[in-house]
């Protein structure tokens, strides 16, 4: 069986930010040095890595997204439009 050989790597960050990311990862399930270690190999393999974080919905937002969903059910929402010209001459009116 062969065994991975290991190097250190060794990086500066914010304290914080290093406490939260230690908090998702414990959440995930995994430890932050496998997640790390994970980006470095989808990066060596494809010259990229993708980060994506799904930002949590506020109350604020809540309250808009209910606002705009009982507006679009009473259908009181505007267009569709046909050009651009004629959304621009909506925009233009209010």
């Amino acid at each position: 069986m062969d065994y991975m050989k290991t190097a250190v790597v060794n990086f500066k960050t914010d304290s914080s930010v290093k406490q939260k990311a230690q908090a998702v990862a414990g959440k995930l399930g995994i430890p932050l040095s496998n997640l790390l270690n994970a980006y470095l190999h989808e990066l060596a393999a494809t010259g990229s890595v993708h980060f994506s974080v799904a930002e949590p919905m506020t109350e604020k937002m809540e309250k808009i997204i209910a606002q705009a969903e009982k507006e679009i059910a009473a259908g009181e929402t505007s267009g569709p439009f046909e050009t651009t010209d004629e959304m621009f001459a909506y925009l233009d009116s209010l």
